[in-house]
């Protein structure tokens, strides 16, 4: 795909989801740092949509949620749909602010995953992949306690 052809939307579906990451990683609270990564992981998938979905002609059909169109779209990032698909429940339950809904551990390797996606995502668009965002903070990677008592 040319990354110069990308609608101007899937730029910006990408900046955004490059912000949610780092909200994700800088936040103190456990179900938003999971909730934040679920967003990112959801924005990027509308960017992927944006490049590569073509509506159907007017007929009305059953509504879809985006992972179940990032499936059809994009077949080879089906693994990556049903796995995140697998956590909305739980992205709503922390939304809401339930203490109970993931653990530090469970929001640690969603923040993880969705930067990875990130990245798979820019590769698929014809983007260079950004530089993964535990890199870029290396006191997160050095399991160095965060403001709030998290680590990673």
């Amino acid at each position: 795909m040319n990354p110069y052809a990308l609608p101007a939307t899937t730029h910006s579906y990408l900046e955004r989801a490059a912000e949610s990451l780092r909200e994700a990683i800088v936040a103190t609270e456990v179900p938003t740092r999971y909730a934040c990564a679920h967003v990112a992981a959801l924005r990027a998938t509308a960017a992927m949509l944006s490049a590569r979905a073509h509506p159907s002609p007017s007929r009305r059909k059953q509504q879809k949620n985006a992972w179940v169109l990032l499936a059809e779209v994009a077949p080879e990032l089906a693994e990556w749909a049903r796995f995140f698909a697998s956590g909305a429940t739980k992205r709503a339950a922390a939304e809401t602010g339930s203490s109970r809904a993931v653990t530090s551990r469970e929001a640690d390797d969603l923040i993880r995953e969705a930067d990875r996606f990130l990245a798979v995502i820019e590769a698929t668009l014809g983007l260079a992949p950004h530089v993964p965002f535990e890199e870029q903070l290396p006191w997160r990677a050095a399991g160095q306690v965060v403001s709030g008592g998290l680590s990673a």
